[in-house]
């Protein structure tokens, strides 16, 4: 177990964390340079990579030599809103009580960061035999659009770590692999008119449920293609409509509708197969038919977020490297995506192992365990004697 100063401490620091709102639609500056800061006063290496509107940014750290061969220790630093939740406490103030830590990000994933961060005077100035270097990343909650870019920067600098531990909630379980994660908002443009006469207008509605059934078919048919004794459950990809809205009045044909959906692939077969079969229906089935009584009709297919899935391995170093920091002695794989597949599409050797449950994440009173975030310290002490 951590020693009692370090987890005050580290508890310290995410009652810091907490009270940035660091919520994906605004800027996460503010927690960016808080936590650049801090690493610089203790040695670090530090490069701020601002993203392209220059309202996001990213950070990598290092400890430790320069050069290929290192760890990565990933964590985000956005959260999802708090908007129409029924907090018992004040959501971006930290509360203890009762061997649990309130706040929101405390589980996904503030509480890994903490951890590194009340870790890190440990790094400064030690005898690291490779180097360690922290990701810490913008946008994770909509599409891994930091870590994207990150790994993009990554490759282009032609730096490369041998492996990533990504700090997402387990349980401080080890993870190995998990599906992609791909959102999209599906706009159909028809053309309005009173509804005592349908046949003068084009029913977006009515082709959008048509569109939305198409994918309802194609969710069955993904089922035939789960790969024999997949790990996943269920073992085959899967297809949610989050959402389908549209209209103004009973009597109006609406002349616009959105649908909201999800495509969770078990690889990227699968995903070209959906993605494939849905635009064909859309522009071969759909689109002629209303662009027959309207020209201007239209079908648009706009990308949310696509989370690369996490592809278990039988030769994983970072897996195994948990293992021995841990001493878990199986891995598993989950439905929720992570910034992971990005790092091992590099490639590296990747695995997930993070304090909290992710039944918490994004939801109201979230918190963290204080004996998780205990065992994470004693996770990441176990990794400073690894790497001296």
């Amino acid at each position: 177990m951590s020693n009692p100063d370090r987890l005050r401490r580290a508890i310290a620091i995410l009652d810091d964390l907490v009270a940035f709102p660091s919520i994906s639609s605004d800027s996460n500056l503010p927690i960016a340079r808080y936590l650049a800061d801090r690493l610089t006063a203790l040695g670090a290496t530090v490069q701020m990579l601002p993203d392209p509107g220059g309202q996001k940014a990213n950070i990598f750290a290092t400890f430790g030599p320069a050069g290929d061969g290192g760890i990565v220790l990933s964590g985000h630093t956005d959260v999802v809103p708090v908007a129409d939740q029924n907090w018992a406490t004040d959501p971006f103030r930290l509360h203890e009580r009762d061997g649990r830590l309130f706040g929101r990000g405390t589980c996904d994933m503030k509480g890994f960061v903490a951890a590194i961060m009340a870790t890190a005077s440990d790094w400064s100035g030690a005898p690291l035999r490779r180097p360690l270097h922290l990701a810490l990343t913008h946008d994770e909650e909509v599409g891994c659009l930091g870590a994207a870019a990150l790994v993009d920067w990554l490759r282009s600098g032609g730096l490369r770590p041998a492996m990533a531990l990504v700090g997402e909630p387990t349980g401080m379980g080890i993870v190995e692999g998990h599906k992609g994660c791909n959102e999209y908002t599906t706009v159909l443009t028809g053309l309005e008119g009173h509804g005592s006469a349908p046949d003068n207008g084009v029913n977006a509605a009515e082709y959008a449920l048509l569109y939305a059934a198409r994918l309802v078919e194609l969710r069955e048919e993904l089922k035939a293609r789960a790969p024999a004794h997949g790990r996943f459950d269920p073992p085959w990809t899967t297809i949610n409509l989050g959402r389908i809205a549209g209209g103004t009045a009973h009597n109006v044909i609406p002349g616009r509708a959105e649908i909201d959906w999800d495509l969770r692939p078990v690889s990227p077969e699968d995903a070209e197969f959906v993605l494939d079969r849905i635009d064909r229906f859309a522009a071969e089935t759909l689109l002629p038919r209303m662009q027959a009584r309207h020209p201007e009709a239209g079908i648009a297919r706009r990308v949310i977020g696509e989370t690369v899935g996490f592809a278990p391995a039988a030769r994983n170093a970072a897996r195994d490297l948990l293992t021995a920091l841990t001493g878990a002695n199986a891995a598993s794989v989950v439905a929720f995506g992570t910034e992971a597949g990005l790092f091992q599409s590099l490639p590296m050797d990747v695995a997930i192992c993070g304090p909290g449950d992710i039944a918490q994440a994004h939801k109201p009173d979230e918190f963290l365990e204080v004996a998780q975030l205990a065992a994470c310290l004693s996770m990441l002490e176990g990794l400073t004697s690894h790497l001296q």
